[in-house]
């Protein structure tokens, strides 16, 4: 879970770099980055652990 956090918080940074650089053609990719970083971190959230699973 822990890291599931880190991915999503490194996402808003990189969201917020390619934000304030969108003029620029780097800056649509940099946000597009950062926003799937965001969107896999909590989808992340949700997944239950292997061990759980295996344990029925």
């Amino acid at each position: 879970m822990t890291v599931s956090w880190i991915v999503a918080g490194l996402g808003i940074i990189v969201s917020l770099l390619g934000y304030y650089l969108i003029p620029n053609d780097w800056g649509y990719g940099i946000l597009g980055f950062g926003l799937a970083h965001i969107i896999l971190g909590i989808l992340d959230m949700f997944r239950r652990p292997d061990k759980i699973k295996d344990s029925n």
